[in-house]
């Protein structure tokens, strides 16, 4: 249920429906836009009488949420969030603004040299994050598992020497505090994004997170997946597609570039993509690039390598850095026509 406070409704009264509704054991998330105050209220609102609310003051309209999600919803927030990432000053950047704004980087980090080097080829380019995974989550248990901690440190020393944030993936909960001790963004990928228990201490973490869409979830499992984070406390959730799982086997996954328009139209969350993983293919992902950023993604996750035939893992689908510079120069002819900067 929303209840939307009317635009001259001044604190006192604004407090008093909040007591009213905490007072029946209610959760009360509070939005205060532009104009007015709209208070989400999470609970068996079933039970409560929509005109009692309207009759206190202060209050203008009272709206029964349809939608399993009611944090991350545009009916709770017209107003899109806008995500901080990084340090003022140093190396913030801003998801939901006018900035479209580009992570990139391996896929996982193998050593010093590889990730240093892959760090200045994407900050050259015009990256503004550098991701990479320390931990990796793979289908074969004999494949390249990540570095771990000593990956932590070496890709917090590439992306401080490049003057970038970080964002890199964690894996299990017991992970939260070594990894938010590197990294500027925590991501949760496509294998964990229904992994609950995950989501809600990502809630109570204190940093911004990326959470993709998994393998086979629809729309509305993923903003479900997204609630779950911002019930536990914490609103500054990106959302990035990276393609589902289809009957189709010309490319890895299907990338579901409808899901950007969809995603900006029901959610006031950012939603980015990641055409590396979308089609995975390494000569067609600057193409979904494009069509995400033209079909209104406020930004991109992109694999890049400084060698990816040597890569240990998804080097067939990341790009050489000639190639992530060609994007990116593409990139600052399109996206202003979209009356947004690069």
């Amino acid at each position: 249920m929303i209840v939307v406070m009317a635009p001259a409704a001044d604190a006192p009264a604004i407090e008093h429906v909040i007591a009213r509704l905490t007072e029946r054991g209610f959760d009360v998330h509070r939005s205060t836009g532009a104009e007015r105050t709209v208070l989400g209220v999470v609970g068996p609102t079933q039970e409560l009488d929509t005109a009692e609310l309207e009759l206190l003051p202060g209050v203008e309209e009272v709206v029964r949420v349809s939608t399993p999600y009611k944090l991350v919803s545009r009916a709770f927030h017209p107003d899109d969030t806008l995500v901080r990432v990084g340090h003022p000053g140093n190396n913030e950047v801003t998801f939901g603004g006018e900035e479209v704004v580009v992570a990139a980087g391996p896929c996982s980090v193998e050593n010093e040299e590889q990730i240093r080097r892959s760090a200045a080829a994407v900050r050259a380019a015009g990256a503004r994050l550098l991701r990479g995974g320390a931990f990796k989550p793979r289908s074969s248990p004999y494949s390249f598992q990540g570095l771990g901690e000593q990956g932590l440190e070496l890709l917090r020393m590439a992306a401080d020497a490049e003057g970038l944030a970080l964002v890199t993936e964690v894996m299990d909960p017991s992970q939260i505090g070594l990894v938010a001790g590197y990294a500027d963004m925590l991501q949760v990928g496509a294998r964990n994004m229904q992994n609950y228990v995950l989501l809600r201490e990502l809630g109570r973490c204190g940093k911004p997170v990326l959470l993709k869409r998994g393998l086979a979830a629809t729309i509305e499992e993923w903003l479900l997946a997204a609630e779950h984070v911002a019930a536990a406390g914490n609103r500054d959730v990106v959302l990035c597609e990276r393609g589902i799982r289809t009957f189709e086997t010309a490319t890895r996954n299907t990338m579901d570039i409808s899901a950007i328009p969809v995603i900006e139209k029901r959610s006031h969350l950012p939603v980015i993509a990641d055409p590396s993983h979308g089609i995975g293919i390494r000569d067609k992902v600057a193409a979904m690039a494009r069509a995400a950023v033209a079909a209104g993604a406020d930004g991109l996750l992109v694999e890049v390598h400084h060698d990816p035939d040597k890569a240990l893992s998804d080097g067939a689908q990341s790009l050489f850095p000639e190639q992530f510079q060609a994007l990116m120069d593409q990139l600052r002819i399109i996206v202003p026509a979209l009356g947004r900067s690069i």
